[in-house]
């Protein structure tokens, strides 16, 4: 089967334009900042504002981010939120609350996962950051 030059550069555009697209949603990237969260090694997580988040590459289209913490060392679900996405890059504590870390046997490394989802609710970018936390 012969192609033709104009139908193979149409096919080489579009997987172009697919490959960026998937780079663009690969390079979602976030970190985060404890804060002024009250020290805890109890086990007894506090209730406390969401950590300072700091965003990049958010996806095109995204409208809220849905936020989830969890015990990498205890496998404890600390709970989340979910914020209202407008383009900020960084989010300030008051966004959300959330249980917040308190290991009870020395330091614990915690994950946060952002889903960043569009106006219908549809996952178009995931990213996680962790960190360790010492309560002592």
């Amino acid at each position: 089967m012969k192609l033709r030059k104009d139908s193979f550069i149409a096919v080489f555009i579009v997987g172009i334009v697919g490959f960026s697209n998937m780079a663009s949603a690969a390079e979602f990237s976030f970190s985060f900042e404890w804060g002024n969260i009250p020290k805890c090694n109890s086990g007894y997580p506090n209730v406390v504002s969401n950590p300072i988040f700091a965003f990049a590459d958010v996806p095109n289209g995204t409208k809220t981010l849905n936020m989830h913490m969890q015990d990498l060392n205890a496998s404890y679900d600390h709970g989340g939120g979910v914020i209202a996405y407008t383009g900020e890059k960084v989010i300030q504590p008051g966004a959300f609350e959330y249980s917040s870390p308190c290991p009870p046997d020395g330091v614990h490394t915690y994950e946060w996962q952002a889903k960043a989802l569009d106006a219908s609710g549809g996952v178009i970018g995931t990213a996680k950051a962790t960190k360790d936390y010492d309560g002592w």
